[in-house]
């Protein structure tokens, strides 16, 4: 079995939320770009003038540009600024779509907020609160043509002003609030993932620590003890045998008390109650960042029937962390055949299946637990089973899931 890999993933839900943010962000991106690209379009149309096909081509390779570097904002937070050489592209093709809104007041508003676009997007790397002296001035840098020209001409702006004006006006003035929203909540959830994923890592060490404190406790008192009475032994066994004599046979009992107490250390953490360890084993997985289903209808009395199936649980539950990537798992445990069914699935597959073809898979620990469940007269399967139809399985998901299957007769071996 290969070892689990040091690093974790994100989350599926923390992959999800980024391709909605993402999505959204270019959503708001697409539809004041393809506005302000038709209505110069139309003009063109109606009016054939170099200088309009020019602000066209500019909106378009401006458009293109940012829709390139909004893939850079998953890492706006820890990155400086996206690469160098988009960076640069970015504020050079928006500063000659700014430079052109001088040229003509009928395409000045659209030309110079490619400015504003561009550089509010650039801000989303810029620390506060620099970032709001960067915004305050492009807010002026964008608004030096549209003011040259109406103290040129008074009223020309308004002269060639309609609809889709006031409409681009205002999602310029709510564009930066749009956009650093969306970041936000990206960084919240990404900032949650890492805390649960911290908070995983903690649960282990601090059981890892009381466990180590707990074997220290028991194991340092009696080897301290067993280290004075044998000196006492070795200073003694000249001079004094029947002394000497009598300390080895303390030293053998105080040994033995040493691994009573170190097995029943070790049996408190191994005999986990089958509640317990179903419990333990969805919010586990959960953890990891598959979404879980906990379903129990039926629970046998019997120790001995809950000691085999909680080993099955734990198990299929350390399978499925070593060796699958799954976004969903499935742990049901119900009355079937006169006896209990516990089932363990998962979509994340991460096992082969044996040579002979019958989805059947191998493994030493497999081997193990069903040799557990054979001496209380209950079987095990464990198989990679194909979903029926790819709509079934869903859209970029796995054609097919990871399924164990044990069973125990309710009275136990027979």
């Amino acid at each position: 079995m290969t070892e689990a890999s040091p690093t974790q993933a994100p989350g599926a839900g923390v992959t999800a939320t980024w391709n909605y943010t993402l999505g959204s962000i270019v959503f708001l991106f697409l539809i004041i770009d393809l506005s302000i690209v038709g209505d110069t379009l139309v003009r063109v149309l109606d009016r054939p003038d170099p200088l309009l096909g020019v602000c066209v081509v500019l909106a378009v390779v401006c458009a293109g540009v940012r829709l390139r570097v909004a893939w850079f904002l998953r890492d706006a937070e820890t990155a400086a600024a996206p690469p160098r050489t988009w960076s640069l592209l970015l504020m050079l093709t928006a500063g000659a779509a700014w430079a052109l809104a001088f040229l003509d007041p009928s395409i000045a508003v659209f030309a110079a907020v490619q400015l504003w676009f561009s550089g509010t997007l650039l801000a989303c790397w810029v620390r506060r609160p620099r970032r709001w002296l960067m915004l305050f001035g492009l807010l002026l840098l964008t608004l030096v043509p549209l003011l040259a020209h109406e103290l040129r001409e008074p009223g020309v702006l308004l002269a060639h002003e309609g609809p889709l004006h006031w409409l681009v006006v205002l999602y310029g003035l709510l564009f930066p609030l749009m956009l650093l929203t969306s970041l936000w909540v990206w960084q919240v959830v990404r900032r949650l993932d890492e805390a649960r994923h911290l908070a995983a890592d903690l649960a282990v060490t601090q059981e890892r620590l009381r466990f180590a404190s707990d074997l220290h406790d028991i194991q340092g008192h009696h080897l301290q003890v067993i280290a004075l009475k044998a000196e006492l032994a070795e200073r003694t066994l000249a001079s004094a045998p029947a002394q000497a004599a009598a300390q080895v046979g303390e030293i053998r009992l105080i040994a033995k008390e040493a691994m009573e107490e170190t097995r029943s250390l070790v049996a408190g953490l191994r005999e986990v109650g089958l509640t317990e360890e179903l419990e333990n084993a969805s919010d586990v997985l959960t953890l990891a960042g598959a979404e879980c289903r906990l379903t129990v209808t039926g629970m046998p009395t019997d120790p001995q029937l809950q000691r085999v199936l909680a080993f099955a649980v734990r198990e299929a539950t350390t399978n499925i962390l070593r060796h699958a990537q799954a976004s969903e798992a499935e742990l049901t445990l119900t009355r079937a055949r006169g006896g209990f069914l516990l089932l363990v699935s998962n979509n994340g597959v991460g096992s082969e299946p044996s040579e002979s073809g019958d989805g059947a898979v191998p493994g030493s620990g497999l081997a193990g637990l069903r040799e557990r469940l054979a001496a209380v007269g209950g079987t095990l399967s464990a198989v990679v089973a194909e979903r029926a139809t790819a709509t079934e399985a869903g859209p970029g998901a796995p054609a097919a899931r990871f399924e164990l299957t044990a069973w125990v007769p309710n009275g136990g071996a027979r």
